[in-house]
């Protein structure tokens, strides 16, 4: 008797930690994720320079607090927060690479843009650092901070042509993460033409062209 008291006692509290598990996940909130693409920019890539040169795109390096998929926001200054259930699909750093490449390539000012690592020799080298997104609650409407630091190296030289810092700032259209998912698109979008503007003045003057 008292065996089967034991058990149907141990029955009943497995069920109900079943029901609470089942409870928990049932209220987990739902994780929305989000990616960064061309903002208004064709897909569509231009002729290349049959005989230009060969660019190499180095992984881009993230600022401090910002190597993550988290959504970063601010809402007084030096502070990092992040939302809860909002979140990139994969961090921008790494998302930043193929969009840099794509822009690059529909410029028509490279024979090809060769991501790192690659076996292919180049021309010149792109190193981007210090990069970073993130929604800034200081003022109203929000807006999303875009910020890069990049260098054009000459491989053939092996001198630095270059150096530049470029910043985007982009009002969000809502007070949310994806208002801030929007301006953040547009602020890339931006960034990425003053690059392509830049390294294509940098090669052209081979010298001086330091931006900060």
């Amino acid at each position: 008797m008292k065996y089967r008291m034991v058990q149907a006692v141990a029955c009943a509290l497995l069920a109900l930690t079943a029901v609470g598990c089942l409870s928990l996940r049932t209220n987990s909130p739902e994780i929305r994720t989000y990616h960064l693409s061309l903002d208004g920019l064709s897909n569509d890539i231009r002729p290349e320079q049959i005989d230009g040169p060969v660019l190499l795109v180095s992984p881009p390096q993230a600022e401090p607090g910002f190597d993550t998929q988290r959504m970063v926001y601010i809402k007084r200054p030096y502070e990092l927060e992040y939302f809860a259930v909002n979140e990139w699909a994969e961090s921008p750093m790494r998302m930043l690479t193929p969009l840099m490449v794509q822009v690059l390539n529909q410029s028509g000012a490279w024979r090809t843009v060769v991501p790192l690592p690659s076996s292919i020799s180049g021309d010149y080298r792109l190193d981007t650092y210090g990069f970073l997104i993130q929604q800034e609650f200081l003022q109203h409407p929000s807006r999303v901070r875009v910020a890069v630091r990049v260098q054009l190296v000459d491989l053939k030289e092996s001198t630095i042509l270059g150096a530049g810092a470029f910043e985007a700032l982009e009002n969000a259209p809502s007070e949310n993460a994806y208002g801030g998912v929007l301006a953040a698109n547009r602020a890339v979008t931006n960034i990425l033409d003053q690059i392509v503007s830049w390294v294509r003045q940098c090669v052209q003057r081979s010298t001086g062209c330091d931006r900060t």
